[in-house]
C-alpha cells in the first residue's frame, strides 16, 4: 500500500472534524462575508469601520437594527436580512473576541 493511500483516511478524518466544528459555530463561515468590506479579520478598510474588538451586544444590536430597517445604511440592511438571529449572535461573539487594533 502506498503512503498516499494510508494518509487519505487521516485527511478525511481531519476534514470531517473541521466540518463538524463549523456546524457547531456558524460564525467563522458566516464571517467570511464580512471581511470583504470590513477588512482582514474585521479591522476596517478604507472608510468602512472596524468591527473587531467591539462589544458583542453592540454588534448584535446594530445588526438587528440593520435587519429591521431601523438603522440607515446603504447595503447593511440587505446583508443583515440574510442572517438568522442565531447567526447574528454568533457573528457578534466572533468579532468581539478578535482584539481591536
Amino acid at each position: 500500500m502506498s503512503l498516499r493511500l494510508l494518509a487519505l483516511p487521516a485527511i478525511l478524518l481531519l476534514a470531517g472534524a473541521a466540518t463538524a466544528q463549523e456546524a457547531q459555530s456558524p460564525a467563522p463561515l458566516a464571517a467570511q462575508g464580512c471581511l470583504g468590506c470590513h477588512g482582514q479579520s474585521g479591522h476596517g478598510a478604507g472608510g468602512i469601520p472596524g468591527i473587531a474588538g467591539r462589544e458583542a451586544r453592540e454588534l448584535q444590536a446594530q445588526m438587528m437594527a440593520f435587519r429591521a430597517n431601523e438603522r440607515p445604511a446603504t447595503i447593511m440592511g440587505r446583508i443583515a436580512r440574510g442572517y438568522t438571529e442565531a447567526e447574528i449572535a454568533a457573528l457578534a461573539q466572533h468579532f468581539a473576541q478578535i482584539p481591536a487594533r
